[in-house]
């Protein structure tokens, strides 16, 4: 499968991120030609090769009509449903952009009907939004993840006044991605970048095992010595990954009351392991009990025997090493009526794939919305083909 990863390390922008895409490989030639296309007026295209702290990067701007008009949601959606690009790209897109307006309503206290893009909303967003979603979808990047995004510090001007770094909207189209890079001086992720990354990635951090085959740098305007003002892209190759560093501990038990399953299970899974199941057995003299086997690594072995000789009646644990094979995966989220729900998506060995909606997120919108947890659950499943069934 292969992969898009972003390494923000000295933070991203959309320029940045676009530039860093035609240092991956992606064509001029195409990319102006995209631009033509989606009918925004005379657009210019200019890329040149730059240094960045001794980095080479390529550096890109668009020149951009004359414009005054501030834009709400719906106007923004409407450029996306029109544009000339995949239907994956005008569903990343199109959920970049609700993304920024959900962050800068919350943050304003108001509907996201009434959010202004003006600074976001001008042409140079859209183009770096638009034609990013669309360029992954040109070098056919299949999944996506990220590093770390670094945020920066000190302060930042908005229309409102100045708020320090990380910018309001950032911040929130940043929550639940982990950040770094707080002593970094000056904005280093901006909201198009921060939506670019949320949208294409959902804050999954890269598997630990993968093949890099080739990397590219997005150049910003600044230009300060001792910090590259860069973007590092890369693109890989994933697999299917053996892990043979695995345990499975098994044991039998004939004299535990069943309401003290459940909190044996989550203290095992509390102390570290991968998976626990519970299956009925019949045992000596006809007697009922159960099996308790537990997937644990290797160097989390007695943490869980521990977990089981703690919260069960056994007295012992069987335990030997085992070898499995798992698929690729990613998570992305999903907007559904205002709650967000994770869903794990995995690649078959087939090249199919299958998305599955995370069981805690669908409880927690069930409750919010007063719905019975299988409606939501049933719900988002018939959601997934329209914008996540075939992000892999």
């Amino acid at each position: 499968m292969r992969a898009l990863i972003f390494d923000p390390f000295a933070g991203v922008a959309g320029d940045m991120t676009l530039a860093a895409l035609l240092d991956l490989g992606l064509s001029l030639d195409w990319l102006q030609g995209f631009v033509a296309e989606l009918g925004l007026g005379p657009i210019g295209v200019q890329c040149e090769r730059v240094r960045r702290c001794g980095i080479a990067a390529v550096h890109l701007s668009f020149e951009l009509p004359a414009e005054h008009d501030h834009r709400h949601l719906r106007h923004m959606l409407e450029i996306v449903a029109r544009a000339p690009a995949p239907e994956r790209a005008r569903q990343r897109a199109g959920e970049a952009f609700r993304r920024i307006a959900a962050a800068e309503a919350s943050i304003h206290g108001i509907a996201v009907e009434r959010v202004h893009f003006h600074e976001l909303g001008a042409l140079d967003s859209i183009l770096d939004v638009l034609c990013t979603m669309a360029a992954v979808e040109e070098l056919g990047f299949e999944a996506c993840f990220t590093r770390p995004v670094a945020v920066g510090s000190g302060s930042v001007a908005i229309d409102r006044g100045r708020y320090p770094v990380p910018a309001p909207a950032t911040l929130r189209l940043l929550e639940g991605i982990a950040t770094t890079g707080y002593d970094l001086p000056g904005e280093c992720a901006t909201p198009t970048g921060a939506a670019l990354i949320a949208t294409l990635t959902g804050g999954v951090r890269p598997p630990a095992e993968l093949v890099v085959t080739a990397s590219g740098y997005g150049a910003g305007s600044r230009d300060a010595a001792g910090h590259p003002n860069v973007l590092r892209l890369l693109a890989a190759e994933l697999t299917a990954v053996e892990q043979p560093a695995l345990q499975l501990l098994q044991a039998d038990i004939d004299d535990l009351a069943p309401e003290y399953v459940a909190p044996a299970l989550a203290a095992v899974l509390g102390a570290g392991a991968v998976d626990a199941v519970v299956l009925p057995l019949t045992m000596k003299k006809g007697r009922p009990g159960l099996r308790l086997e537990v997937l644990a690594p290797a160097d989390r072995l007695d943490d869980v025997a521990h977990a089981v000789l703690r919260h069960t009646t056994t007295l012992g644990v069987r335990h030997w090493p085992v070898a499995r094979t798992i698929l690729a995966r990613s998570e992305r989220v999903l907007e559904w009526r205002g709650q967000r729900i994770r869903c794990k998506l995995v690649r078959l060995p087939d090249g199919t794939s299958r998305a599955k909606p995370e069981y805690e997120d669908v409880l927690r919108a069930a409750e919010v919305l007063g719905l019975p947890a299988l409606e939501v659950r049933m719900a988002v499943e018939r959601e997934l083909p329209a914008g996540l069934d075939d992000v892999i």
